[in-house]
C-alpha cells in the first residue's frame, strides 16, 4: 500500500505549552481563532477519549458542521480525534462543496515546549478513505494552508493577547 498523502502544518509560538494547550481545548478560546473569517459556535466540547467537539462556522446566513471525536487525549502533549463533516444533527455527512472529500480524516496535534516557546504540530490524513477521497485531499493539499495559516495568525494574536 502507497503511502496516504499527509497536510503537515508546523508553527512555534511565543508562548508556554500550557496555554497553547489551553487554546485548543477550552471553547470560548477555540471559537476565537478556529475557522478564520467566519463565526465559530463550538456546540460541544469534551476533550477526553471518546468525547466530542462539535463545531458549527457561519457565514452570510450559511453553516458548515463539524464533528470531532477524540481518541486520544495526552494533556498538554497530544490531541488525535477524527475529523467529520456533519450535518445540522452532528451525523457524519458529505461535504456539499465537495462531494469526494474524505469522510473522515485523522488529525493529530502535538504539543512541544522548549525555552517558553511552543512547537504545534498538526497532520491531516485521510481515514479509511476510499480512492477518489485520497485524491480530492492530495489534489486539495495545496490549499489547505491557507484556512489553517488564517486560524494560525488569529491564534498567535491570541496567545499575545492573553500574555499581555
Amino acid at each position: 500500500m502507497s503511502e496516504l498523502p499527509t497536510f503537515v502544518l508546523e508553527r512555534v509560538f511565543d508562548a508556554p505549552r500550557e496555554l497553547v494547550w489551553k487554546t485548543w481545548t477550552e471553547p470560548k478560546l477555540l471559537a476565537r481563532w478556529y475557522g478564520p473569517n467566519v463565526e465559530t459556535i463550538v456546540h460541544r466540547l469534551d476533550v477526553k477519549p471518546g468525547g466530542l467537539w462539535l463545531n458549527e462556522m457561519k457565514w452570510g446566513g450559511n453553516s458548515h458542521y463539524e464533528r470531532v471525536e477524540y481518541t486520544e487525549v495526552t494533556p498538554p502533549e497530544r490531541l488525535v480525534w477524527l475529523h467529520s463533516t456533519a450535518d445540522a444533527e452532528w451525523n457524519l455527512s458529505p461535504n456539499a462543496m465537495m462531494p469526494d472529500w474524505p469522510r473522515v480524516l485523522l488529525t493529530t496535534v502535538t504539543f512541544e515546549e522548549e525555552n517558553g516557546r511552543t512547537t504545534m504540530r498538526l497532520t491531516w490524513v485521510p481515514h479509511e478513505a476510499s480512492a477518489a477521497e485520497i485524491a480530492c485531499f492530495a489534489a486539495a493539499m495545496g490549499g489547505m494552508g491557507k484556512g489553517w495559516g488564517g486560524g494560525m495568525a488569529l491564534l498567535e494574536e491570541l496567545l499575545a493577547e492573553l500574555q499581555a
